[in-house]
């Protein structure tokens, strides 16, 4: 994750509100603001938004369902076992569903962007890797940290911003890997929680874990650029400069944005079909059918130009 500019702000209104129960749904408060249809449902989506209107996760995305999609992930052998679990995940989401993620569109939509958002985790904590049975989809969640970091991930680039905390090391912790001192920190602010002294916290509290990964989802990198739940939703609409640089809205926009030139417009990566598989499996195990996914173009971002891609370092004169 790249260095973000703000966090996301919470709006709060108060007015006169009336509560509807339907025999189906979690009871809905509903109330109307300038016209505008806004809807609170108690702890998971609160906060009186247009998408709490909306079926919430748990509605369409059951405990179930969850572990299907990690069967492997309390095996003996798996590095995080009795980690995570469905409780941390919707007590995380729920934070965020007043703001969009999982409510946005109808449940196809909804549908559509939890398995992206899924993947993308299964494929990052995957340890299913070579003979492991089952593949690397039966393991996602296996890691909730990196098992041998190479380095300290310390950037004295930002000794005055986020300075490395002593003793801290910023390896590859949570849901979707956090690395580097300057997103511990910067996630830390926006979660309210001291990541950076503690950047244990996210191998600690798979909720805070879970919290910061949908927040990198929901989150664009750059004002002016989408989000990773923009791509998936239809928020996101194309610049000149995006549609010349082969960038489209859907599943291979947000591998574009999480990841950039690392697995992006590299051609037919492994990294990128591999997450890609987890997307399409994840799809069929949640019933929505692979064949949703969409066309080689959005779903692959095989030769998308990246949306921040590394700066080139300019040769010296004697070079």
């Amino acid at each position: 994750m790249g260095t973000k500019h703000m966090c996301l702000l919470v709006i709060t209104v108060l007015f006169v509100a009336v509560s509807i129960v339907d025999a189906d749904t979690s009871p809905v408060t509903v109330k109307k603001v300038k016209g505008k249809k806004l809807c609170d449902q108690g702890w998971e989506c609160k906060g009186w938004s247009e998408y709490c209107c909306n079926l919430t996760i748990s509605q369409y995305f059951d405990y179930y369902q969850f572990e299907e999609l990690f069967p492997k992930r309390n095996t003996p052998v798996a590095k995080a076992v009795g980690f995570w679990d469905y409780k941390s995940f919707i007590t995380a989401a729920a934070i965020y569903q007043p703001k969009g993620f999982g409510t946005t569109g109808n449940k196809t939509t909804q549908m559509l962007e939890l398995a992206a958002f899924l993947a993308h985790v299964g494929s990052q904590t995957s340890c299913g890797y070579g003979v492991a049975t089952g593949g690397p989809t039966a393991w996602g969640l296996c890691y909730n940290k990196e098992e041998s970091p190479q380095q300290d991930y310390c950037d004295e680039n930002y000794k005055y911003t986020y300075p490395c905390a002593p003793g801290a090391i910023y390896f590859g912790r949570g849901a979707l890997p956090v690395f580097w001192n300057y997103n511990y920190g910067y996630l830390g602010d926006c979660l309210k929680a001291d990541l950076l002294h503690h950047p244990e916290y996210l191998e600690q509290n798979a909720t805070l874990a879970f919290q910061a990964a949908i927040f990198q989802w929901i989150t664009p990198l750059k004002k002016g650029q989408p989000s990773a739940h923009d791509c998936m939703v239809g928020s996101y609409k194309p610049t000149k400069n995006d549609t010349l640089s082969l960038r489209y809205p859907g599943f291979g926009c947000t591998m574009n944005i999480l990841y950039g030139e690392r697995t992006c417009g590299q051609g037919d990566i492994d990294d990128m079909n591999t997450i890609i598989t987890h997307y399409l499996y994840y799809l069929d195990l949640m019933g929505v059918g692979r064949e949703t996914a969409g066309t080689h173009d959005v779903l692959t971002c095989a030769e998308q130009k990246a949306f921040n891609p590394t700066p080139k370092k300019k040769e010296s004169a004697s070079s």
